[in-house]
């Protein structure tokens, strides 16, 4: 069963049904049979229903209206999505099913928490007004927390994703903050909404759910946050400062850089749970301030990851081809490039 496409064209459907009629009139075998399937009539709504079914939907009018919903989330239009709704409002919680780019199936609220991550180009970008489309779609029933069972909230999706935008629309709508993900998720199974914000560098999301209440519950989720008060005791271990250094880094905490670095964490090293490194982490997200910060305390420009052999540089310049906005990644480059070696 072919799912639909990321980029879905009614249209192209459209026609994708006429042709099928006219092949199976003109007696093309393959055309027959995928009409016989549900029909012994051969008319365009048979066509139509064979297509809708191959596509996993009952009917033609559904596999329309799939369509439609995902056309409309994608156009970031929220008075389309309220006259959608309007019509329809069990289309604000019912599964997007049979997508090619979301095999698993995903609710509204959970995929707009997800859309700065374009499937279709691979490559992030901000999506203006996904807060509004949230909001209108917690307003038409979307559950904020998710249903039950769900691997995670999407609050955790948009703290994944790093929408800060809805973010903050799903807690001032009431989601858990200090809610888990399930142990076998994706992305940081069993962690909170903050420990995948700082995991993903999503800086925005932290300051957000940090407002509204969250707390960190480790040295290395502190860092993030960039405030370590009553954390950084003589018993934290190297690794542990190493991840925290590693998250500093690339949240562009300056300040608890400087005191993990007083703490005697070494500034190159690479964190043994996670294999990150400080300098690489910050140029690969393109934190122009972190690596400037790093290079003005001693971090080495020309070391190379032990898996890839990148230099931070290097690790820049292969980030920034999956990023719409570019920006932040070619300060960075500007920065790194005269104290990198040419070999």
């Amino acid at each position: 069963m072919p799912n639909l496409p990321s980029r879905p064209d009614l249209e192209q459907l459209r026609r994708q049904a006429k042709e099928l009629l006219r092949a199976a009139r003109g007696g093309d075998v393959a055309a027959l049979r995928r009409i016989h399937a549900v029909s012994d009539r051969f008319v365009l709504a048979s066509a139509q229903l064979a297509l809708a079914r191959e596509h996993g939907f009952e009917s033609w009018p559904a596999l329309r209206i799939e369509v439609l919903r995902r056309e409309v989330l994608d156009s970031g239009d929220p008075a389309r999505l309220r006259a959608l709704l309007g019509e329809d409002p069990a289309l604000a919680v019912a599964s997007m099913a049979n997508w090619c780019d979301h095999p698993m199936g995903a609710l509204p609220l959970g995929y707009v928490a997800m859309m700065r991550y374009d499937t279709a180009r691979r490559v992030w970008r901000d999506v203006p007004g996904a807060g509004t489309l949230a909001l209108a779609l917690i307003e038409a029933g979307a559950p904020v927390d998710g249903e039950p069972g769900d691997s995670e909230t999407p609050l955790i999706t948009a703290a994944s994703y790093g929408d800060a935008a809805v973010a903050r629309v799903l807690v001032e709508a009431g989601a858990d903050v200090d809610a888990h993900a399930t142990m076998d998720s994706g992305g940081v199974p069993g962690g909170t909404a903050l420990l995948h914000a700082a995991v993903f560098g999503m800086t925005g999301v932290i300051d957000v759910l940090v407002a509204a209440g969250a707390r960190p519950a480790s040295l290395e989720e502190a860092a993030a946050a960039g405030d370590l008060r009553g954390l950084l005791t003589p018993p934290s271990d190297l690794q542990t400062r190493v991840r925290a250094l590693v998250m500093a880094a690339d949240h562009q905490r300056l300040e608890v850089i400087d005191e993990l670095l007083a703490a005697g964490t070494p500034i190159d090293e690479t964190d043994s749970e996670w294999g990150r490194h400080p300098l690489r982490l910050a140029a690969q997200g393109g934190r122009a301030a972190g690596v400037e910060h790093l290079l003005a305390r001693g971090a080495d420009p020309n070391l190379r990851d032990a898996e890839h052999g990148r230099t931070p540089l290097e690790c820049c310049r292969q980030a920034r081809a999956g990023i719409v906005d570019q920006r932040s990644h070619d300060r960075v480059e500007a920065i790194l490039e005269p104290v990198t070696s040419a070999d």
